[in-house]
């Protein structure tokens, strides 16, 4: 037995490169010689050596759990009853399983992080097991002061922001049989050690959580490569700071879903409580700018978006690829990509000209539209995301503060449901990020009148007997000397 054992510890020891290897050590002769542990032997620790050593960087529940995980933790991988403290075999094998560990490796100790019971583990054991950890990650992070730039404090609908995103996390794990972990009569059904490999491999923030919590907590192996991806860095323009939709849960789990090369920074484009109520002026600050993830809460603490992969055009054509998501934030978590039904995946028409109806009305001397022809040939403002005209899973109105997300069950371009809280929703704020490296803004492009780009609408008016009235008030456009 103690050859096997010697033998198995030296096998996870070399998962770690020898700098790691000795970055290992010394923390655990620092928790193994630690004064307030008297009882523990000079090979081991206990559980309120690893509370001094990790301090306030974790909640104590998640100490307690990765302290248990450790000592239930047989180093031959054999079955056998917790030990009293935790020797230098099963610190070394955890942190192996943690850190460098398949999912067959992670899901042990998860289930001895749950229960000191052999067998399986009720869903709810595994639900609170969840919910811990996702509340740890943003406790050490926030800790360590690395969101970002973000915050960790209750945005609007955020009260229960990690039992939503916990729960959409365990929305992946397939319970035996099939059947999948949807509401509460699932809560008593037993999870054994297939279906919790089966869900980590399933679910990678589970294997991504579990590394931040113990690299950040322990302060061992750092710094953690996935944290570059995990959390972007929030810029906004100088003098611009204003409090966000969004808390630091969200932006982890949405930028999870965006392209690698696009998950390193977030900038603000446009925010509705810093330049107003206005689709103008969110089309004039979104136009032209990359990749953007939009997000808006309606009037009911829905809270919900979209993600353009390109750069938006005013265009009366869809655009976009299937890389654009939509998703919601509150009361649920979820992310709805293409299906592959159409590729109506962005719509963006400001300022789209067509013929007024009553075309005797344009030869009146004076009336309503041989007023006001020039600016009456605005009729349409649109943006929105997924399904078909006027059936949108995602559509903002030019009459700002107003759209619509229908779902007869759901979007035919994203499988979304209905994101807000009723069909046709209002909403009071909005916010617009460009990902990764952003465009910057060009001065003047997308300035020109629309009868610059519509030369019918031109013929038009003069055809009517009407003067422009900006002719010769305006800048020639740009592509002019």
């Amino acid at each position: 037995m103690g050859n096997s054992s010697s033998r198995s510890a030296q096998a996870f020891r070399a998962q770690f490169l020898p700098e790691e290897q000795a970055e290992i050590d010394g923390l655990f002769g620092a928790l193994s010689s630690d004064q307030n542990s008297p009882r523990a032997s000079p090979k081991s620790f206990s559980l309120e050596a690893l509370k001094s050593h990790v301090g306030d960087a974790l909640p104590t529940e998640m100490i307690a759990r990765l302290y248990d995980g450790m000592r239930r933790l047989a180093p031959t991988g054999k079955a056998k009853g917790p030990s009293e403290h935790v020797s230098q075999e099963q610190f070394t094998m955890s942190l192996s399983h943690l850190l460098k560990g398949n999912a067959e490796e992670k899901s042990l100790i998860i289930l001895r992080m749950i229960s000191a019971a052999e067998g399986p583990v009720k869903a709810r054991e595994v639900q609170k097991f969840t919910e811990d950890l996702v509340a740890s990650v943003v406790h050490v992070l926030d800790y360590r002061r690395e969101l970002r730039g973000w915050t960790q404090k209750k945005a609007p609908g955020a009260s229960s922001r990690a039992q939503a995103l916990a729960a959409q996390l365990l929305s992946q794990m397939k319970l035996q049989g099939g059947k999948e972990l949807l509401g509460p009569e699932q809560l008593d059904c037993d999870c054994d050690q297939a279906t919790v490999e089966a869900w980590v491999f399933r679910e990678p923030h589970v294997a991504t959580f579990l590394r931040v919590v113990v690299c950040k907590g322990f302060l061992v192996l750092c710094p953690c490569p996935q944290l570059a991806s995990l959390i972007p860095e929030r810029t906004v323009d100088p003098g611009r700071e204003f409090g966000s939709l969004l808390d630091v849960l969200s932006v982890i789990y949405i930028n999870s879903h965006l392209p690698r090369e696009q998950r390193h920074r977030w900038h603000l484009l446009f925010s509705s409580e810093l330049h107003g109520h206005s689709f103008s002026q969110l089309c004039g600050h979104i136009v032209h700018r990359g990749p953007c993830v939009a997000v808006l809460e309606d009037h009911d603490g829905h809270v919900f978006g979209g993600f353009a992969s390109c750069s938006w055009e005013v265009k009366p054509q869809f655009q976009g690829d299937s890389r654009c998501f939509l998703f919601s934030l509150s009361p649920r978590v979820g992310v709805y990509t293409d299906t592959g039904y159409n590729d109506h995946y962005m719509y963006l028409n400001h300022g789209q000209q067509t013929i007024p109806n009553g075309l005797p009305a344009w030869h009146r001397e004076k009336g309503p539209w041989a007023a006001n022809l020039e600016t009456s040939m605005i009729v349409l403002d649109i943006e929105g995301m997924g399904g078909q005209h006027n059936y949108f899973g995602l559509w903002i109105d030019v009459d700002f503060g107003k759209g619509h997300s229908k779902a007869k069950p759901t979007c035919t371009t994203y499988n979304s449901p209905q994101l807000s809280a009723e069909e046709s929703f209002q909403f009071d704020r909005m916010e617009v990020w460009a990902v990764g490296d952003f465009a910057e803004a060009h001065p003047g492009k997308g300035a020109k009148s629309i009868l610059d780009v519509d030369p019918e609408a031109q013929a038009l008016l003069e055809i009517s007997g009407r003067s422009r009235h900006s002719e010769g008030l305006r800048d020639p456009p740009e592509d002019q000397d």
